[in-house]
């Protein structure tokens, strides 16, 4: 998934030294894909505005010359033929993270210790050794038992180096043990969760599958080729490593044009990355710098990131309250919501592109533009608003000069520990505020390098400083807002309404708050989504889609969605088709044709993702609702089958079984699935509740219960267990769960409705009260309390 440093097969998690969980992909396509009925737990305007790619104009054809002559479509080449025009860039990038981040397993490529060396961890043994040329691990594989498997290739070079294992129909498994190149030591990526062959996030399960989660972002011209008839890849590419055309695209037409003397440096490209438009190239870029689920085979050179990716808004796992990394989200996500980002920064304004290192030493990019004179020498960067300050200075940093603290990055950009030992800068180049930290938990430069008493001695002297240069009352910022937004506090609809009303809001910023707008339903949540539909920002006009569907029923929603099913970005497209669907059966009149295009489009996407248990549910589920019955328990069958772990597809499948009249099927499935996975709250969940249906209230409810338990932030499986404990006749109890439930999810509306109701049946209504009191200075137009 990553280009830069070691960015290898596995990201990982909220803990600092711990990868990925099992749900990346869950998280991404799944979350963001997936609308799956009956399944709950599935499921920019900024200022200036964001620049809306478009291609450069074609030069106007002179009267004297004829009319150029259409190419052919580009295709790739061999890069070795860039060294003789372009040696310069070609050095830059010899030896870089972008040549190196995947090579032939070879004697010169190899940097782990495979002298017959023996690692222990996770209660797995694994031992290094070579047969002549060939380099070998024996360690357990999907059964459990310890085989021989011969590495492949490698994966990135610094700080650590990971490796690939080729385990038959063309799969290429991630290895969870890595070698850290500054410790020289081997470790584990998933050190203290006791991974072993029976978890997803063995090296041998589906989640640790290269072929899918990281060889494009480590190649040049990838094409997964997977073969759903015969479950094998054929995965290919132009050149390992990142390569000029993962960037530029394909050369062919280059080549051509320069064979005939144009003097257009960048003719035959379909993309010019130095387009006054930054966006052009910081898409280029975020095409692998960014936490997405992809929307094909592959990307088209010249389209908008969403015509092929999905990009991951700021939600609640990936991202801290004021928008810092916390899980693995590489840098995309940060540096959109940046000041740098409105102002017109792209990434080679810090970082050299093909060598991948910064642009000067120290302090000398900021100073690029932070510095004595108050003004830029980046050239399409605005300047509007640059102080003239010695920002080198002591009075500045507060931090002796050479010392830690005082250098930009140790405040602005503060890092975090991913894949072990792999430090990642955050990029949304906040500033440090100690005491806003402490009130909203969220990650600070200041508290991390001066914790305990310390820490507390800083921040009354942040405070000190802050009072000698504060500054006029501002309107309010947008953590504070989420804050009280996710907390439910008093005035959260208030605050989300005011974020969305601002014109500088960050497009992923606004997609976020549009997000939340399900939690505080009224007329001006409406409004607010409703407008947001025709944003500028592609990101902004999907999330409005997904409020308005929150909001409204389909034959409703049908006249706000229908102009989408032709809107310029494929993503767009695509969640407007699949949340008219039930509609459209029925005819949406002159859109109709739209939206057969858009929903064959939505189709195509998941037919391209077909290795993916996560993609053959949702083929399951969109054949279910046009009425291609026949299709349906076939691919869920392949969703069990290409990840047996995907509970989903086999809560699914038992749905579909049971409605087909097969219910002994659908419980024989049901019992070997909880049998096989006993810790799984979903099928727990499912199967309690499908005793509720057969009227087995009594054995239901310990599984009930086992599920909160086990996902206890779930807000379906409280809810469905208070819901039970009141029909059982324990009033109390349901009062007690959902009390429990609110204590985490404040701004539950079904929990806050149930309690209040059950409080007054229990002849509680003082609680009744406060809680009612609570709900109208939360949202006071939510359409429930009238």
């Amino acid at each position: 998934m990553r280009t830069h440093k070691n960015k290898a097969a596995t990201p990982e998690p909220d803990s600092p030294n711990a990868p990925i969980s099992r749900y990346l992909f869950p998280v991404t396509i799944a979350a963001l894909l997936l609308a799956v009925a009956g399944i709950g737990w599935f499921l920019l305007s900024s200022k200036p505005a964001p620049q809306v790619y478009t291609p450069p104009p074609t030069p106007a054809v002179q009267p004297a010359k004829p009319a150029p002559v259409a190419m052919a479509p580009a295709k790739m080449v061999d890069e070795q033929q860039c060294q003789g025009c372009h040696s310069e860039q070609v050095k830059d990038w010899q030896g870089s993270h972008h040549q190196l981040a995947m090579q032939q397993a070879n004697a010169q490529t190899m940097l782990g210790d495979f002298n017959n060396v023996t690692f222990k961890a996770e209660n797995e043994t694994t031992k290094f050794s070579r047969k002549g040329d060939e380099f070998w691990v024996n360690t357990p594989g999907i059964d459990g038992k310890n085989a021989d498997f011969k590495v492949a290739y490698t994966f990135g070079i610094a700080p650590l180096q990971q490796y690939l294992i080729e385990v038959g129909e063309g799969r290429l498994q991630a290895l969870g043990v890595a070698w850290d190149t500054q410790k020289n030591r081997w470790f584990h990526l998933y050190a203290g969760q006791g991974v072993n062959f029976k978890n997803p996030l063995h090296w041998s399960k589906p989640s640790q599958n290269a072929n899918f989660m990281c060889v494009e972002c480590h190649t040049t011209g990838y094409k997964r080729n997977f073969d759903a008839a015969k479950n094998t890849f054929d995965s290919q590419w132009n050149s390992l490593g990142v390569g000029c055309q993962a960037c530029h695209g394909p050369a062919s037409n280059h080549l051509e044009s320069i064979a005939k003397k144009t003097d257009l440096i960048h003719a035959g490209f379909a993309v010019d990355l130095k387009d006054k438009n930054a966006t052009v190239e910081i898409e280029t870029c975020a095409r692998c710098h960014a936490r997405r689920a992809p929307l094909g085979d592959g990307y088209t050179v010249g389209k908008r990131l969403m015509d092929d990716y999905l990009p991951s808004v700021l939600t609640r796992e990936l991202y801290a309250l004021d928008g810092k990394i916390k899980d693995e989200v590489f840098e995309h996500g940060s540096f959109a919501q940046s000041k740098m980002f409105d102002k017109g920064v792209r990434c080679s304004n810090c970082h050299n592109p093909h060598s991948t290192e910064l642009k000067a030493p120290g302090n000398g990019v900021c100073l690029q533009c932070h510095n004595t004179a108050g003004k830029t020498a980046v050239q399409g960067v605005d300047g509007k608003g640059l102080q003239a300050k010695n920002y080198d200075a002591i009075e500045h940093t507060r931090h002796t000069m050479g010392q830690p603290g005082s250098q930009c990055v140790d405040c602005h950009m503060p890092g975090k520990f991913y894949m072990g030992n792999d430090l990642r800068h955050d990029h949304s180049f906040s500033i440090p505020n100690p005491e806003r930290a402490k009130k909203l938990g969220t990650p600070d430069a200041c508290l991390s390098c001066h914790q305990g008493k310390a820490g507390d001695k800083i921040t009354e002297q942040f405070k000190l400083w802050n009072t000698a240069s504060a500054s006029p009352v501002q309107a309010a910022r947008y953590d504070e807002s989420l804050w009280l937004i996710r907390n439910g506090q008093p005035g959260a609809a208030n605050a989300l309404y005011e974020q969305l009303q601002r014109n500088n809001l960050p497009a992923i910023q606004r997609a976020t708050l549009l997000a939340e707008l399900a939690l505080y339903p009224s007329d001006q949540a409406l409004k607010l989504a409703t407008q947001d539909l025709q944003n500028p920002a592609p990101q902004v006009r999907e999330s409005a889609v997904r409020a308005i569907s929150a909001f409204l029923p389909p034959p409703e929603r049908a006249p706000l969605l229908t102009p989408l099913l032709s809107d310029p970005v494929k993503a767009v497209r695509i969640v407007a088709a699949r949340d008219l669907l039930s509609v459209a059966r029925n005819g949406l009149g002159t859109a109709q044709a739209n939206w057969e295009a858009a929903i064959a489009e939505y189709e195509a996407v998941q037919k391209s993702l077909a290795e993916r248990a996560e993609a053959n549910l949702n083929l399951a589920m969109l054949y279910q609702a046009s009425g291609r019955s026949s299709e349906v328990e076939p691919l869920l069958r392949s969703a069990i089958k290409r990840d047996p772990d995907f509970y989903p597809a086999r809560v699914t499948l038992v749905q579909w079984l049971e409605a087909s009249g097969r219910g002994p099927e659908a419980q024989a499935l049901l019992e070997q699935s909880i049998k096989d996975h006993p810790d799984s709250a979903l099928l727990l969940h499912t199967q309690g509740l499908s005793l509720i249906r057969a009227g087995k209230t009594a054995q239901a409810m310990p599984l009930l219960r086992k599920a909160a338990t086990l996902e206890p932030q779930s807000a379906q499986y409280g809810y469905v267990l208070a819901v039970a404990l009141h029909d059982s006749g324990k009033v109390a109890e349901a009062c007690d769960e959902l009390e429990r439930l609110l204590s985490l999810q404040p701004a539950n509306r079904n929990a806050r409705l149930s309690l209040i109701q059950y409080y007054l049946e229990n002849g509680q209504e003082p609680k009744a009260q406060v809680l009612l009191q609570g709900w109208k200075k939360m949202n006071m137009g939510d359409p429930a309390l009238k």
